[in-house]
């Protein structure tokens, strides 16, 4: 590590570093970590920033996978997570302990696509400004997460898998590290798994004096001070000199080669996914058995207006409704559908459609699940690029079918 340069394939790698610089450049952010997969750069992060004994505050609404890693593979390294619902900023700011390193979410929640208010200090000094109110703390009651997370000197790290640069750019929001799951609409084709993490480059870790993986001698590399080495980004050279070199989850450089020629259309790709999905809702919004859409863009949802300010372009194009007639309505239509793929990935040129209680969140217990409002009903979907006429016209066939079996186990039915 005397001079710059690639060394080893598992710490960087010239086609994987056009992936890391491009992303960087989309999210605007001061570089970037490719990784194996959008939870190996979840991994990479907390491995990073977390020590025995350290503390994470993270939104409920989160995917399955990762509430798994926090809720109970951490707990066996010493990490213990406290969960608050995402729109409570109260509890986010009470929850924080001196020993918390880390605020998380997601940018869109999965599958009830709760929209994270990322909220700092100068987007309140700019709504101070246009409400003609004289003193911030006026309006304290609407800073958002990242303010909080900076009030106790700890990075907000969010999941945009969902949103994509194109959609929303955390950090200029407040955010201080980002990640992907590369294999949903980065890639966009659902043939290769990678992820990345990106680090806005903002978050003073010598300020904060919770962090003295960063501001202490390392041993590992001859009593190196990352935050002297780098003063931009010690996050990204610890995490790519100790987190890929030792955990060894990096992206290969094929994988990395395939996520580039997915990036290359991601506007178009984008536009078409919320398009197709707003039509799809609309259909939804009237279609028998259908008890509820949970989108951010309708207006009934309690995230509509910060939706409308963080998401201009869109609120993606996953997302969830509940189904009458429970858990046999729900099996019957995801057999009958025949455009629709059965697959626990999003972000695919193919429309997608799961049942998380069963599948993607199944580890989850009941608390946990009533807390990420999951019943047994819910469906999420995906949509993908085909004709959205075709995509109503399958689920149409679906719903029919879930009529049928409702009717069939409903209370003095044949059945």
């Amino acid at each position: 590590m005397e001079r710059s340069g690639h060394v080893y394939s598992c710490i960087s790698n010239p086609t994987v570093a056009v992936f890391e610089e491009r992303v960087a450049a989309l999210e605007g952010g001061a570089g970037a970590i490719g990784t194996a997969s959008g939870q190996a750069a979840l991994h990479l992060a907390i491995a990073t920033l977390m020590d025995a004994g350290a503390h994470i505050v993270a939104s409920t609404a989160l995917y399955g996978g990762s509430h798994n890693l926090l809720h109970y593979t951490l707990r066996r390294f010493g990490i213990e997570t406290t969960f608050v619902a995402p729109h409570d900023l109260g509890a986010w700011r009470a929850t924080a302990r001196p020993n918390t390193r880390l605020f998380f979410g997601e940018t869109l929640g999965n599958p009830g696509l709760d929209v994270l208010d990322v909220l700092d200090i100068a987007e309140i000094a700019e709504i101070a400004e246009i409400a003609e109110i004289a003193e911030i703390a006026e309006i304290a009651e609407i800073a958002g997460v990242a303010e909080i997370a900076h009030e106790h000197g700890v990075p907000l790290l969010v999941d945009s898998s969902f949103t994509t640069p194109y959609l929303l750019r955390p950090f200029e929001h407040g955010v201080d590290l980002v990640y992907h799951s590369a294999t949903k609409f980065l890639g966009g084709h659902g043939t290769t798994i990678g992820g990345v993490l990106v680090d806005g480059g903002t978050f003073d870790f010598t300020a904060s004096g919770r962090f003295p993986e960063f501001t202490e001698p390392y041993d590992g590399f001859h009593g190196m001070v990352f935050a002297e080495e780098s003063t931009v980004a010690p996050f990204l050279l610890r995490a790519r000199r100790e987190g890929l070199h030792d955990f060894g989850a990096c992206l290969h450089p094929q994988a990395a080669w395939q996520l580039l020629q997915g990036i290359e259309t991601l506007p178009l790709r984008m536009d078409r996914h919320v398009a197709n999905t707003r039509k799809v809702i609309d259909f939804l919004l009237s279609a028998p058995g259908v008890e509820g859409v949970a989108y951010p863009e309708l207006p009934g949802h309690r995230d509509h207006a910060l939706a409308q300010r963080l998401l201009p372009r869109g609120a993606g194009a996953v997302f969830s409704f509940d189904l009458r007639g429970g858990v046999p309505a729900v099996r019957r239509f995801i057999e009958t559908l025949t455009l629709f793929s059965h697959l626990a990935n999003v972000g695919d040129a193919r429309s997608l459609v799961i049942h998380p209680t069963s599948t993607t969140h199944f580890r989850m217990d009941a608390a946990a699940l009533a807390a990420a409002g999951i019943g047994p009903g819910r469906i999420r979907l995906s949509i993908g690029l085909e004709d959205p006429d075709d995509l109503i016209d399958d689920l149409k066939r679906g719903l029919k079918a879930a009529q049928k079996a409702a009717e069939s186990v409903a209370p003095g039915s044949r059945a």
